[in-house]
């Protein structure tokens, strides 16, 4: 069975507080990026193992660590099936604020429910993900999710990017989870997100907001420098995705977009 394993935006994303066990609580709408996506194949095979085979983008982590992986074990143990034989053609840029990891691990669920005929439904299918990531139920969905506690807890909801062009923009530097979340700041906010979010594209420049943007960009020039030059080239709406380093910006017409030949650029009409 094969999927495209699709990414996701950020639209907005408010860190809200600290909790008692570590994790942070936030509020963000999570958009796919239809265009942009990892290839994963998934095959039963003989035996009790799971095999896989990487391409395309290098992830520099052990087969055994990754998110893949992960899921077919988790779904062995939960579940008691067979053996797979996993092909991750590799597209979307890791260390990017994506979710491409994510994304991939919840296609080796789905994959493996529908080869097995397990008959999961898709509220089980999501708890299982949530196991593996905050962001990974996420891609359980079709649609628009507003997600809060660590990112688990999703609703859908309603934004309309149709007719805009999308880019999505990745330097060659990366951030970690753990740079992103060392130096945000919580802030409980006094409006709602979805409410902003129905406002016209044009004006969610300075309302719709990431927190991660302010210490993030600072240590990152690149990072700014990336955000404005596609504010520059006409964007109504630019920002990091998560905790980045990527950057998208969102155009009423196609861009014409410059970059570094070591910088990672993707471009899509949204239909």
């Amino acid at each position: 069975m094969v999927l495209e394993a699709c990414c996701k935006i950020n639209l907005g994303l408010r860190i809200v507080r600290k909790r008692e066990d570590g994790y942070h609580e936030l509020q963000t709408v999570m958009y796919h990026v239809r265009g942009l996506y990892d290839v994963v194949e998934v095959e039963a095979m003989q035996g009790e193992g799971v095999e896989f085979v990487g391409r395309g983008i290098v992830v520099d982590c052990p087969a055994e660590k990754n998110l893949c992986v992960r899921a077919a074990r988790l779904m062995q143990e939960r579940y008691g099936v067979g053996g797979v034989r996993i092909t991750l053609d590799k597209r979307v840029p890791f260390g990017a604020g994506l979710g491409g990891g994510s994304s991939d691990a919840t296609a080796v669920i789905v994959a493996i429910n529908e080869i097995f005929e397990l008959g999961l439904e898709r509220s089980v299918l999501a708890e299982l993900a949530a196991e593996l990531g905050s962001d990974t139920p996420f891609f359980v969905y079709d649609e628009p999710q507003y997600c809060t506690s660590r990112g688990e807890v999703m609703e859908p909801a309603t934004v309309d990017l149709h007719g805009l062009w999308l880019a999505v923009v990745k330097p060659q530097e990366g951030v970690s989870t753990a740079e992103a979340y060392s130096g945000v700041k919580p802030c409980v906010p006094n409006d709602d997100l979805r409410e902003l979010l129905q406002d016209s594209v044009d004006r969610w420049q300075g309302s719709v907001l990431n927190d991660f943007e302010g210490h993030i960009l600072a240590a990152h020039p690149r990072i700014a420098e990336i955000k404005q030059s596609l504010m520059d080239s006409g964007a109504v709406y630019a920002s990091m995705s998560g905790s980045g380093s990527a950057v998208f910006g969102l155009f009423k017409a196609r861009p014409e977009l410059t970059f570094g030949d070591d910088e990672f650029v993707h471009i899509e009409y949204i239909n």
